[in-house]
């Protein structure tokens, strides 16, 4: 299974305009992704973006929980739009809202790690609520997880 972008490559800078608009050249647009080749018995899909810089204390960017089996690409600014898979639910963020919140870390503190994570489920939903935490999702997905991939870039301002 991999996971991939054509707005950055493994170990790259993401583009400034995928980050806030409180950012220069910021636009708040959701990065683009692909995903293929999942395991065998892959009933959906949860989408993690988490920041793994020490500040950052592991800031949700984006979760989205129910993507169906037929999905395996969220266009460039898919987020709260038409252009998400039909069932697919978007769930709060760490900054408070449900979607994509784009890069914003402190000015100053160096490059930010981004892991933007793709999990293959054995369910066809995974069964939480539109209000639920990432540690809810990741406690409902235990036992649940036919595999990963991972696509990781950085950000700095």
């Amino acid at each position: 299974m991999f996971v991939e972008s054509n707005a950055y490559d493994e170990g790259s800078m993401i583009p400034p305009r995928f980050a806030t608009r409180k950012v220069a050249g910021g636009t708040g647009a959701s990065v683009p992704l692909r995903w293929e080749n999942e395991p065998a018995g892959t009933r959906s899909y949860v989408l993690t973006m988490i920041d793994h810089h020490p500040v950052a204390h592991e800031w949700l960017h984006w979760l989205v929980v129910d993507i169906p089996l037929g999905a395996h690409e969220l266009p460039e600014g898919a987020s709260r739009t038409g252009a998400m898979p039909a069932g697919a639910m978007e769930l709060g963020n760490t900054g408070g809202r449900a979607g994509y919140g784009g890069p914003q870390p402190p000015v100053g503190s160096g490059p930010h790690r981004y892991e933007v994570t793709i999990h293959a489920l054995d369910v066809p939903r995974l069964g939480v609520h539109a209000d639920a935490t990432l540690g809810e999702v990741r406690a409902a997905m235990h036992g649940h997880v036919l595999g990963t991939a991972s696509l990781t870039g950085y950000f700095e301002q």
